[in-house]
């Protein structure tokens, strides 16, 4: 067994798999998961010939120099949000020169939260080749950092194993 609990093991296997059939290179764009995503992909083993990279864009500034998220985009709706997401994602497509990408913006807590983006809320974004394939909003709740960041690893995968398998 693996670093991971034997659902997210089973869904980045699953993930990789469906990648591997279509012959898919794959990246990931994450803010508040800090590589955890990669590292369940990676975690698997084999898994070099489907994950190509993964980008951790922390700060705003990061998110703009590494993946090209518009500053503007920032600026109107903050780091944490679909329109942020959806920027991750498809600049990690394009960066990376992948074939699908997930892409993690949140607040995992315990702090940092405020009106209208509580701790717990994470917004998400699947890109493909066709664009933003999907945005999802979730908002887990104040469960605790690792709680929260396990979640988001977990509904990431799925979401890859979603876009994968189409």
């Amino acid at each position: 067994m693996g670093i991971f609990s034997g659902d997210i093991e089973k869904l980045a296997t699953d993930a990789l798999e469906q990648c591997r059939q279509k012959k898919w290179q794959l990246a990931t764009a994450e803010s508040c998961t800090g590589g955890l995503i990669g590292g369940a992909l990676t975690d698997i083993a084999g898994s070099s010939d489907v994950f190509d990279r993964g980008f951790i864009t922390y700060s705003n500034k990061a998110k703009a120099r590494v993946i090209g998220v518009s500053t503007e985009t920032l600026r109107s709706f903050g780091a944490v949000s679909e329109e942020t997401a959806r920027e991750m994602a498809l600049g990690a497509l394009k960066t990376a020169g992948a074939n699908l990408t997930v892409a993690v913006t949140g607040i995992a807590g315990p702090g940092g939260g405020g009106p209208g983006k509580p701790v717990g809320l994470v917004h998400f974004a699947v890109a493909t080749e066709d664009g933003v394939a999907e945005h999802r909003k979730m908002e887990y709740g104040d469960l605790g950092r690792s709680e929260v960041r396990l979640a988001t690893v977990k509904t990431a995968l799925e979401m890859l194993l979603k876009a994968a398998s189409r």
